[in-house]
This record gives structure tokens, C-alpha cells and sequence, in this order.
């Protein structure tokens, strides 16, 4: 199999993308045995939201963003959190 059919197959598990913004909807994906690293078993589950939702996480999102650059900066300064 080819990499264009196993997105093909991908596609057709998941839906289109319309169709996940529209119902909130969940992708899960396997990843194939003979991709898997050391044959550990991996799956996606990733869910789609939108509106105020979406507006949340992504707030939370940019907040854990934030604080890990700041503590990655610190790290290579030595220089104590400052806010």
C-alpha cells in the first residue's frame, strides 16, 4: 500500500473536515504494526470543538505556552521568575 491509499483509508475513517467541524466530532487514527516505534501500540484520538469551547482551551492552551518558555528561560539564564 502506498502512501496516497493509506490516507485514503485514513480520510474515509475519520471524515471530511466539514463534517468534524460541524458535529464536534472525534478522529482516532491507529498507527499501522510496521509503523509502530519498538511495537508499542499508538493511537490519535483528537476532538474537534468550536465556539466558546474551543475559545477556552485555547486560552489554556496559550497560558501552558507561556509557561514553559518562561521556564525554559530561566533555565538557561539562572535568573528568577519575574511576573
Amino acid at each position: 500500500m502506498d502512501d496516497h491509499e493509506k490516507h485514503s483509508d485514513q480520510q474515509k475513517r475519520i471524515g471530511s473536515p466539514d463534517e468534524l467541524i460541524d458535529s464536534g466530532g472525534i478522529i482516532s487514527y491507529n498507527i499501522n504494526k510496521d509503523e509502530r516505534p519498538g511495537g508499542i501500540k499508538v493511537r490519535f484520538k483528537i476532538q474537534v470543538v468550536t465556539g466558546k469551547r474551543a475559545a477556552a482551551i485555547d486560552e489554556r492552551q496559550a497560558d501552558a505556552i507561556r509557561e514553559l518558555l518562561i521556564w525554559t528561560r530561566q533555565q538557561r539564564t539562572g535568573q528568577p521568575p519575574s511576573r
